[in-house]
């Protein structure tokens, strides 16, 4: 299973900028109520007539600010999210939000999806809890992160508490590049191993990023990216491109992991 992490998000905000910026909102029907943190009602009231002031993201989540908050959209285990003409309809869309100017934005969750409607200085613990975007940081301060923890390098690096934005498909191939087993403890890291591991995880975002994200997800207007060749990721049993050896599936920080035995130590 695929699921939108960091370059996704990132790619929808933008294209949500692009496309929502200063728009009116003049409704908004929701078909899926239990996909809210706030009641309906209450929702409704925050979102019509409010003029979308910017779009941002922090790691899996999108953030609307509008005046007197933020409405904020997490996609789970996937979604789509489309702007699309009135004419063509919702179809089955969770959330359907109409613009004074025409036009709507629909989302329609695949598994587990939220949006939560936050008023202005009120608290949001699931973005509260977040660390930083995996994007934002610098080397330096990727080093201090990892400082002395000693959690195993896979588990640490997917707690959206510690590090927001990696999840269980960029990991993989981010760990091969290293040579890092999913397993290893942060104390065996030896310094420039994990400055390499900095770059790596900096470079396969952006490029991913760069190109749209996963070829398995779609983006705002309904097109697939363009990141699809993975190296040992979701290749189990296939030669590693490295050294030949056969790609193993293992289990790793409670989710599957795919590695080179001779590679990744």
């Amino acid at each position: 299973m695929f699921v939108p992490e960091l370059p996704e998000i990132h790619n929808l905000a933008r294209q949500m900028a692009d496309e929502l910026m200063g728009r009116e909102f003049a409704g908004v029907r929701v078909r899926q109520p239990k996909c809210l943190n706030v009641d309906e009602g209450e929702f409704r009231a925050a979102i019509c007539a409010a003029t979308v002031q910017g779009i941002t993201a922090h790691g899996k989540w999108l953030v609307m600010h509008l005046p007197g908050g933020r409405m904020l959209s997490n996609l789970g285990m996937g979604a789509d999210v489309l702007v699309r003409p009135e004419a063509a309809g919702d179809g089955d869309a969770h959330v359907v939000f109409s613009f004074t100017d025409g036009g709507l934005l629909t989302l329609r969750f695949w598994w587990f999806g939220h949006v939560h409607w936050v008023g202005e200085g009120e608290p949001h613990a699931p973005t509260d809890s977040l660390g930083p975007d995996a994007l934002s940081l610098s080397e330096e301060e990727f080093l201090r992160l990892l400082g002395n923890r000693r959690a195993g390098i896979k588990s640490f690096l997917v707690n959206q508490k510690n590090l927001a934005g990696i999840g269980n498909v960029y990991i993989q191939d981010i760990l091969f590049a290293v040579g890092l087993h999913p397993e290893r403890r942060i104390p065996d890291i030896d310094e420039e191993t994990r400055r390499l591991l900095y770059r790596e995880m900096r470079d396969t975002l952006r490029q991913s990023l760069s190109v749209g994200g996963l070829a398995y997800e779609r983006d705002l207007y309904g097109s697939p990216g363009g990141f699809a060749e993975f190296c040992v990721g979701y290749r189990e049993g296939e030669d590693c491109p490295g050294c030949g050896t056969e790609i193993e599936k293992m289990r790793a920080a409670g989710t599957a992991s795919y590695i080179c035995p001779a590679c990744q130590v």
